[in-house]
Parts: structure tokens; C-alpha cells; sequence
């Protein structure tokens, strides 16, 4: 008998139906700008962009973004939702490189023009190596970043900026080093590449990630606020 009125009670028309679960507002919103990010962010990457005297991979404003969603999330949601997130993220960045290959492997229209041809192939056929140290780069970097902000979120309370600077900055300097190092380590001298892009990373954390986070974890909280089921 307990265990029906339970079942009862768990169902909004006391029919025994289980309830169903409802996700928030905020965590739909970042789910969805975070898939598109991971995909954006290998596209990005083929230009290099100069800032002052220092030089960077396009895809690091993407990447930084993944960093920004996924620690708001883990401020709003927790640890392990953030997680799942990054998790749940390898399946459009490898459904993308999958197509990718099954794009490149389809023969060109006739009339298409051969300028255009050239740099499709150009910008989208990287090496089967480039693509893997891509992979263990995102996840090990964003699991990392997850990790550290929320591990400081038990010894820095509030410090909202402060946790997700240090989180962006050695999740970065990890991502550096590991996607660096297996794309292109024998191919020639990384070790300046190296310097040049972890110099350029966390001073682009430093500056964008504090104000970004403020932003992103009040769009959340808004969200929830005003979506639906909220109370």
C-alpha cells in the first residue's frame, strides 16, 4: 500500500505514472551552444589570427567559449552534469569530422569552381592525426577544467572570477601541450609553437574568461528563473 500511495504521489495526476524529468532552461540553452562550439571550433582553427605580438589559432575563442559553458554549468548544475556535458560533446565533434570524411570522400560537381574546390579541401581534409590529438585535447582539457573550478569552488566561495581564471588558464596550458605535441611532435621543432600559443592562451583566459563566466552564469539563472516550471 506504501508503495502505491509513493507512486501516486510521484505522478502530478495521481495515476501511478512515473514523473517525467524536465530539464532546465539554462542547461538546454548551454547544451545547445556548447555542441555547436565544438564543431565551430577544429574550422576556426585553420586561420591564425595576430593579436599585438602575439599570434593564435582561431579556435581558441571557440574553445575558450566550451570552457566558459561548461564551468557555468558546473556553477549552476554541478560537477557531474558538467561532466556529462563534456561527455555528451564528443558525439557532434566526431559526427562532424565523420561527415567531414564522407564529404571530402564524395566527388565535386563538375561546374563547381576549382578556386573554391581547392579551399574547401584545403580548409576542411586535416591529417587522421590532427583530428585524434584534437579529441584527447578536448576531452582531457575540458574534464580538467570542470575539475579544477569546481575543486576551487569549495576553498574560494564566491570567487567566482578567480576559480574560472585559474581553471581556464591550466586547462588550457594542458590543451596546448597535448594537442600540440601529438599533431605535429616529429614533424618539426614544436617548442617555440608551443611557448607562442600557451603565452597567447592564458592571456586571452585572463582577460576574457572572468567577465565571460559573470555573464553566462547570470543568463543561466535568468533563464531558470523565467522558463519554464519556474516557480
Amino acid at each position: 500500500m506504501t508503495s502505491e500511495v509513493q507512486a501516486a504521489a510521484a505522478s502530478p495526476s495521481g495515476t501511478g505514472a512515473p514523473r517525467q524529468s524536465i530539464i532546465s532552461p539554462s542547461l538546454f540553452a548551454f547544451a545547445i551552444f556548447y555542441g555547436g562550439m565544438v564543431c565551430i571550433a577544429g574550422v576556426l582553427g585553420n586561420k591564425q589570427v595576430a593579436l599585438g605580438p602575439l599570434a593564435v589559432e582561431a579556435g581558441i575563442f571557440a574553445f575558450l567559449m566550451l570552457v566558459i559553458t561548461s564551468s557555468a554549468v558546473a556553477e549552476l548544475h554541478g560537477r557531474s552534469t558538467a561532466n556529462r556535458l563534456v561527455i555528451v560533446g564528443f558525439v557532434p565533434l566526431v559526427a562532424s569530422l565523420l561527415l567531414t570524411l564522407v564529404v571530402l570522400g564524395l566527388p565535386a560537381a563538375r561546374d563547381m569552381d576549382p578556386g573554391r574546390l581547392e579551399a574547401f579541401e584545403t580548409v576542411m581534409g586535416g591529417t587522421p592525426r590532427i583530428w585524434v590529438a584534437g579529441i584527447i585535447a578536448y576531452g582531457t582539457s575540458q574534464i580538467l577544467n570542470v575539475g579544477i573550478f569546481s575543486w576551487l569552488k569549495r576553498d574560494s566561495g564566491r570567487l567566482l572570477w578567480l576559480r574560472s581564471g585559474v581553471a581556464s588558464v591550466l586547462s588550457q596550458i594542458v590543451d596546448t601541450l597535448i594537442f600540440i605535441t601529438v599533431a605535429f611532435y616529429g614533424v618539426f621543432p614544436i617548442g617555440q609553437l608551443l611557448l607562442g600559443q600557451m603565452l597567447a592562451k592564458v592571456v586571452l583566459s585572463l582577460i576574457l574568461v572572468p567577465p565571460l563566466i559573470y555573464l553566462f552564469v547570470a543568463i543561466g539563472r535568468r533563464l531558470d528563473e523565467t522558463g519554464p516550471g519556474a516557480a
